[in-house]
């Protein structure tokens, strides 16, 4: 009983301490100090086409009870539920581009968090015509919504839905949880593409989104604690695209916009993160590709920790 006692005066003291640390940090916080910023990694292949054992581009930031989405790859919202996060705890959406494999469920997560109980606002933020897009896909669902609202009782969704089109990097939000700030990343021929950083009271996150190796990148992850960088194993993209009648044409593709994990380490260490993931595995399931080589690739240049992300895994 006596070690039990003492064991809770120590939890309450490291507690406090760090609430007190935090504070410091970040002016405003108050005394209680909000549960740590999460960082869930929700799909991590790279490509459009379904996969058995990785999902599609998306990752959740969870601050203060709040749930940050960015990118909507295909099966966002089934796997945010098979995180632990609450659909309807969704506050923001963010889409680093108009890939079909970073938004191709964007509609579907709000109309799903919508029918699983969701009932506060959502501000989307992303490249134009994300407006559009959005218009479109409640046309599209359109009686989908008005019978549920009228059956069900449900609000009307398209007031619910903030729309915010971003053009150029820069300050994209601050409220109580994060700061948010975007750079133009360079991911041809889509155009704009952004990478997003969250600072957090605790730690900042870098998620770089598709993209050939960028200074702007560096500069917007320069000192985070985390970068999730797309990555990719130019050895193994002939296998990759082998039997494809478009082949050389996608191999040319793939490895002309993306960031091989040699280059990522790169990037991590030019910017002076502590940790680097990497996500967007091209390819995404080769059993000949191992996560020690792609640790390998990145640790020839970067000496921080490397982490080669898997689905669901939080960091």
């Amino acid at each position: 009983m006596q070690n039990n006692r003492v064991g809770a005066r120590r939890r309450r003291f490291l507690r406090g301490a760090a609430a007190a640390a935090a504070s410091a940090l970040w002016p405003g916080l108050g005394p209680t100090q909000p549960a740590p910023t999460r960082l869930i990694l929700l799909g991590t292949a790279g490509g459009p086409r379904p996969r058995v054992s990785r999902s599609a581009p998306a990752q959740v930031i969870v601050a203060n009870d709040t749930a940050y989405v960015v990118d909507c790859g295909d099966g966002v919202a089934r796997q945010l539920v098979a995180a632990g996060v609450p659909l309807q705890k969704l506050r923001h959406v963010f889409l680093t581009h108009h890939h079909s494999d970073h938004n191709a469920d964007y509609g579907n997560l709000l109309l799903l968090a919508w029918t699983a109980g969701l009932r506060t606002h959502v501000d989307t933020w992303g490249p134009p015509p994300l407006a559009e897009m959005t218009r479109q896909f409640l046309a599209m669902n359109a009686f989908d919504i008005a019978t549920r609202i009228e059956d069900e009782g449900r609000p009307p969704l398209e007031p619910l839905i903030g729309v915010h089109e971003i053009a150029a990097g820069g300050l994209v939000l601050e409220d109580e949880n994060l700061r948010v700030t975007a750079a133009l990343v360079d991911h041809p021929p889509v155009v704009p593409a952004f990478g997003y950083r969250f600072d957090a009271r605790d730690r900042s996150i870098v998620i770089s989104g598709d993209t050939k190796p960028s200074e702007r990148l560096i500069e917007l992850a320069r000192g985070a604690d985390v970068l999730v960088h797309d990555s990719l194993y130019p050895e193994a993209v002939d296998r990759l695209v082998a039997g494809v009648a478009n082949a050389s044409k996608l191999k040319e593709s793939i490895l002309s916009h993306h960031t091989t994990a040699e280059d990522a380490g790169r990037v991590a260490a030019a910017a002076g993160v502590k940790t680097l993931v990497l996500s967007h595995l091209v390819p995404a399931e080769d059993p000949a590709v191992t996560d020690q080589m792609w640790i390998d690739a990145a640790r020839a240049h970067f000496k921080g920790t490397i982490i080669v992300g898997k689905d669901l895994l939080e960091i």
